[in-house]
């Protein structure tokens, strides 16, 4: 992909898809990327609502869960994607970053037959789904897994965002906006994300101590227990390190800090037997 005059194109010059939204405001230049997601059922819901006035909400991409994008702006537009929001001294950030919405419908509750459920009805498999209390709050809730076809091009795109606009970091709109959003949640895989586009820091000793790896090949679950499904990208091959994140009982939920079998990042729980610390 390439950008020519803040549009986005596939490298053989067609232009991806576009939908102009009427919800935007003047010529900017951007500094920030945040991640959102749509909190609703599929892509095309999405775009048709935030290319409505009465919307009053817009970003500058949609991207499903197939990997299909759609540009709502020019990337040197004012979109209305982060409202009330701070982030390193900046207020308002619709004026300094570019949108990213990801098709995910938002947090999920566990129905009586073990289904997750969203808040407009849509229910998912256990196989789909993380549980995870999120960073803002301290309820466990379900999560839907992005899909690998989503992060690959969420990861192509930001990459050459960043370098076209000379972007300083990449935040979650859960981020900026702490006591009001949770999006883009724990199943987006910010830390990886971040790592990949401007360098890992140095772990603090305290961050340190965090850090494990694995000491066999070891199944990865959608929750605390072998009850619950492996996800995709699962097993973990020996070695691979780990970010411990909570614990219960014998089960560690831990954020993957190596790419595994193709995958950009993964977040689950494993089994505590099978990880050491790291020395």
């Amino acid at each position: 992909m390439k950008l020519i005059n803040h549009r986005l194109y596939h490298d053989d010059d067609e232009p991806y898809a576009y939908r102009e939204t009427p919800n935007r405001s003047g010529i900017f230049t951007p500094r920030f990327l945040v991640m959102h997601y749509t909190a609703g059922s599929n892509a095309e819901q999405a775009v048709n609502w935030l290319t409505q006035s009465r919307a009053k909400a817009s970003a500058h991409i949609v991207i499903g869960r197939d990997g299909e994008i759609t540009q709502l702006a020019p990337f040197n537009m004012v979109t209305w994607h982060a409202g009330v929001s701070n982030w390193k001294g900046y207020k308002g950030l619709n004026k300094y970053s570019i949108g990213i919405e990801l098709d995910n419908p938002g947090p999920l509750n566990r129905s009586s037959n073990g289904e997750w459920v969203s808040w407009f009805g849509g229910r998912y498999e256990p196989a789909e789904v993380i549980e995870a209390v999120h960073k803002n709050r301290s309820d466990m809730q379900g999560w839907l897994l992005y899909t690998q076809e989503q992060l690959e091009v969420t990861m192509a795109l930001s990459e050459l965002l960043v370098e076209h606009y000379g972007l300083e970091d990449v935040v979650g709109h859960d981020d900026i906006a702490p006591t009001r959003k949770t999006d883009p949640g724990p199943a987006f895989p910010m830390s990886s994300i971040r790592s990949r586009l401007f360098g890992r820091p140095e772990f603090s000793s305290e961050e340190q101590e965090k850090i494990h790896e694995t000491t066999a090949n070891l199944n990865i679950r959608s929750g605390p227990g072998s009850q619950y499904q492996n996800i995709p990208g699962s097993p973990l091959p020996r070695g691979t390190r780990l970010d411990v994140l909570d614990e219960q009982g014998s089960w560690l939920q831990v954020d993957v800090l190596d790419e595994v079998n193709g995958i950009i990042d993964l977040e689950g729980w494993v089994h505590g037997r099978y990880v050491r610390q790291v020395k």
